[in-house]
């Protein structure tokens, strides 16, 4: 079983080397069962990122990968990554490592044991702990109550930059995934919902502290207008694609 650990990555020169490292170290000293790499997805950046990135490559071959993508875009550099990945799991998490990585077993074991199809962290269901400003977190739980309203799912955090799903359940929807930016979360968890899929959300711990400081590339009130008319379109697509997906 072979798993791909995905970071999009635009801009993060100041913290990238010392959590690329935290990450393989921590994968290292976990032991796991899986066969693992970390590919960083640099995307849009007007930095040394994807320099770093080369250097931390030739040091760890078969550990560490990266891909450069020209156009900026989490959404973009996420599905470059995993359809050029050959892994039987596909995951990702932010660069800032926001979410702790002792969460990371509890990410794969239900994929390894067969027991899901999807696993997403959430902020937001019992045991999770999240430190971020309360703004932002009224703002994340809005737009989840809204999207749970307008998409007809019942999960609690589609945001979370913590998730993996299989490879089946990935090919089955990748047709799909039409958002290059932050909705690509949203179109994960409810296309694979169409195919029926397991979707398993678990609790993590999370901590807003990019770069050191509470700070974020989401613009909250530009990007929640965004999401809210990128929402009501989703609407209109699933009624088209959820015979199909049905189906598959």
């Amino acid at each position: 079983m072979k798993v791909d650990f995905c970071l999009p990555i635009r801009n993060e020169s100041p913290v990238l080397e010392a959590n690329m490292l935290k990450l393989l170290r921590y994968l290292e000293e976990l032991k796991a069962v899986y066969d693992w790499k970390i590919i960083g997805a640099v995307n849009g950046s007007s930095d040394d990122s994807a320099a770093i990135l080369q250097k931390l490559k030739l040091q760890f071959p078969g550990k560490i990968d990266y891909l450069e993508i020209v156009a900026a875009g989490k959404g973009r550099a996420l599905k470059a990554c995993w359809r050029q990945s050959t892994a039987d799991i596909l995951a990702f998490m932010d660069a800032d490592l926001a979410v702790s990585l002792t969460n990371t077993s509890q990410l794969i074991a239900p994929l390894i044991d067969g027991r899901a199809d999807l696993v997403i962290g959430s902020r937001f269901v019992e045991g999770a702990l999240a430190q971020r400003s309360w703004q932002r977190g009224l703002i994340s739980k809005s737009y989840a109550l809204f999207s749970r309203v307008v998409l007809r799912h019942d999960k609690s955090d589609l945001q979370c930059g913590f998730k993996a799903i299989s490879r089946e359940t990935f090919n089955k929807i990748d047709p799909f995934l039409e958002d290059d930016l932050w909705f690509l979360d949203t179109e994960l968890v409810v296309l694979s919902g169409l195919t029926g899929a397991r979707i398993l959300e678990i609790p993590v711990s999370w901590q807003e502290n990019r770069l050191g400081k509470n700070k974020s590339n989401i613009h909250i009130v530009k990007d929640s207008w965004s999401f809210i008319l990128k929402i009501l379109i989703f609407r209109k697509r699933i009624s088209k694609i959820r015979k199909y997906l049905g189906s598959v």
